[in-house]
């Protein structure tokens, strides 16, 4: 005769219970595998990117200050501004920087220092401009609208440069430029004095007293 084991009502419902735990443990295994590479899908999703980057270039702005809808603030134009768009389209204007010799040679243009200087240089540089041999026996006085007056060591010496005269204005010339010395006036060693004192009366002017 073979033995039927017999169930009580307890191990029914452990067994029920066993089994309805195994079935809930492979509903949450089946769930975690479904929904892992789903969150990986949206983390990778550019449109999700997209949104999270602009999320954090509002809280940027909103920082700073800047609310939806304002209007950005325009700078007003300055004076350098208005200088480089002027100095970006090409050529010179009166602001753009300029040498100290361009602004000197304008200065004397403008005022009209030219001659001036020239005259200066001139009687400056009278030996290396005319050359020893004529700088040792004749020196220049004076410049006056052009004629230059050189005074000679004798009168020899003026008779020979009143010949060179214009050789000499050639070299002139040279040196500083054309048109400055329009005429070179020679002369002679000045006539000895013999005034003494602080009264005297006017005579009759130079004459032959080695007779």
């Amino acid at each position: 005769m073979t033995a039927v084991p017999i169930m009580t009502a307890g191990d029914g419902d452990s067994r029920g219970d066993e089994s309805t735990d195994a079935r809930t443990t492979h509903a949450a295994l089946d769930e975690s595998s479904v929904e892992a590479p789903a969150t990986s899908a949206v983390e990778d999703d550019p449109l999700t990117a997209a949104r999270a980057a602009l999320a954090r270039a509002q809280r940027g702005a909103a920082e700073r200050g800047f609310r939806p809808g304002s209007r950005p603030m325009r700078r007003s134009p300055r004076a350098t501004d208005t200088h480089d768009a002027r100095k970006g389209r090409g050529g010179r204007n009166g602001r753009d920087p300029l040498l100290l010799g361009n602004n000197m040679k304008r200065l004397l243009e403008d005022r009209g220092w030219n001659v001036d200087v020239a005259a200066g240089t001139v009687m400056s540089r009278w030996a290396d401009l005319v050359g020893p041999g004529v700088a040792d026996h004749a020196s220049p006085v004076s410049f006056e609208n052009g004629i230059l007056t050189v005074r000679a060591e004798s009168t020899a010496w003026a008779t020979q440069l009143t010949l060179l005269a214009s050789t000499i204005i050639r070299s002139i010339e040279q040196g500083v430029g054309d048109g400055v010395v329009a005429e070179l006036k020679i002369v002679g060693p000045s006539a000895p004095s013999w005034v003494r004192g602080p009264r005297r009366v006017a005579g009759r002017g130079p004459r032959d007293t080695y007779g």
